[in-house]
């Protein structure tokens, strides 16, 4: 099914008859076309879509808000007056953009619904990042326009379609609430010559015709039942209806003429997206060392990993693998915190040092200004989740150490010879990071935000090392 053409209407000056305009051309693409669905929504806190379309007084399923919040789409819809569908307007906007920075969340949430024929998106009167991800989801942007300020402030959504690396070609100018009463002398006889000039002078394309400034059409917002009307249907006799049915008309055509709809890409990007994002991944899961990274355990079969406690990987990336929890803690408690005893998995403490780890990395280096191959000497740090150092010892390795009746090999050196040794046994210039996982699913740190999470702190770890 293809996508639904979406139209953006949208302008930084408050007062050019945005929501008129976006909820008038919902009815009238009903009125010109009564199979075609039309969907309405608005990122204005007025609520005037609801206003005008909402029938009932029952409990709304959602609002606008869930299209940033993983809502899908046709789970938010109602069936409103005129036959056009709505979504709820919500309260909770300005809240929520304090915590949204992506533009295309819109386009990926409309992407993945079953809607069709045009959706209307209603602005609020600033460049925030609702109106960015409407206008970034658009095949066609109204931009309403009455007088030179207004005109001026088209620039920063002309500049915001430029910095995307967007087609300017979905934008129009709609010059709106043009008194037709004023004349002028000279080259351009009326407001709406004087705009379109205006327009073409700056590059900007416009929409045929303009929208009158009606007082019959502005008294429709206000009455005592507190309803908005429609120009259909209690404005038929001012200039405004033959206008809007223009409009309207201009708006359905260029959607039968757009052969490849803004979601439509979208949709193939975000295919191709997850391709890259599971290529990535399968590629990460190749390099993995198969074996526990210090007791050999084999760990790792065709990308699925067995359970595991701890992934780690190298400065330099050469090596990456996971750790059985068992193997690092016995590690941690014997050589760095000095444990005189055994810590077994039913201890206290191993619980306890289980919980913090979740919130920690560690890692392992050659200690600062050490090179002897004779003296090595061995760094362990932990940090917190920002990548900001909590503790760091220093212990001297020592290949075989003394144990209860004789000499045996440190449990150190597998991990280190699989890790930071170079070709001579010496500690190389790379450092191993080690960070807790989940044991259910242990490779979901493979996955591109968890493992991009783990490079960025490990390079704001090695900035801060000495």
């Amino acid at each position: 099914m293809s996508a639904p053409y979406i139209v953006t209407i949208s302008s930084e000056k408050g007062g050019v008859g945005k929501t008129t305009l976006a909820t008038n051309l919902a009815i009238y693409l009903k009125a010109l076309h009564e199979d075609l669905p039309v969907t309405l929504l608005s990122f204005d806190n007025h609520f005037s879509v609801d206003q005008m379309f909402r029938i009932n007084r029952r409990p709304t399923k959602g609002d606008v808000s869930g299209l940033f919040s993983g809502s899908n789409p046709d789970d938010l819809i109602e069936i409103g007056e005129y036959g056009v569908q709505f979504i709820p307007s919500s309260s909770q906007l300005n809240r929520m953009r304090r915590e949204l920075d992506d533009p295309t969340a819109l386009a990926k949430a409309l992407a993945k619904s079953s809607l069709g024929g045009i959706v209307i998106i209603d602005t609020r009167p600033d460049l925030d990042i609702f109106t960015q991800s409407a206008l970034y989801a658009a095949d066609r942007v109204i931009v309403p326009v009455k007088d030179a300020p207004s005109m001026d402030n088209c620039r920063h959504i002309y500049d915001f379609f430029d910095s995307h690396g967007l087609s300017r070609r979905p934008l129009r100018i709609l010059p709106c609430l043009v008194d037709c009463r004023i004349h002028y002398d000279g080259p351009f006889r009326d407001p709406y010559q004087l705009l379109k000039a205006y327009a073409i002078n700056r590059g900007y394309r416009c929409m045929e015709g303009y929208i009158a400034k009606s007082p019959k059409v502005e008294s429709l917002h206000t009455n005592p039942e507190g309803k908005i009307y429609p120009v259909l249907t209690h404005g038929r006799h001012t200039a405004v209806h033959v206008q809007m049915t223009h409009v309207a008309r201009q708006v359905y055509l260029s959607s039968i003429d757009s052969e490849v709809r803004r979601l439509d890409e979208h949709r193939i990007n975000m295919v191709h997206a997850e391709e890259e994002h599971q290529s990535a991944f399968e590629t990460r899961c190749k390099n993995l060392v198969t074996g526990c990274l210090v007791c050999g355990t084999p760990l790792v079969d065709k990308g699925q990993v067995s359970p595991a406690g701890y992934f780690a990987q190298s400065s330099d990336q050469k090596v990456s693998g996971f750790i059985e929890e068992e193997c690092f803690t016995k590690l941690v408690f014997r050589y760095f915190y000095g444990a005189k005893r055994a810590i077994e998995v039913h201890d206290p403490i191993w619980d306890l040092f289980r919980e913090s780890a979740q919130r920690s990395f560690f890692l392992l280096r050659r200690a600062p200004h050490t090179k002897n191959f004779y003296q090595q000497k061995l760094s362990f740090y932990r940090f917190d989740e920002n990548g900001l150092e909590v503790s760091h010892k220093t212990i001297e390795l020592h290949e075989f150490e003394k144990r209860l009746l004789s000499k045996e090999r440190s449990d150190l050196f597998p991990l280190l010879e699989r890790t930071l040794f170079d070709e001579q046994g010496r500690l190389n210039d790379t450092f191993l990071l080690i960070r807790k996982v989940s044991s259910d699913l242990p490779e979901e740190i493979l996955y591109d935000q968890n493992f991009e999470n783990f490079a960025t702190v490990m390079t704001k770890i090695s900035t801060q090392l000495p």
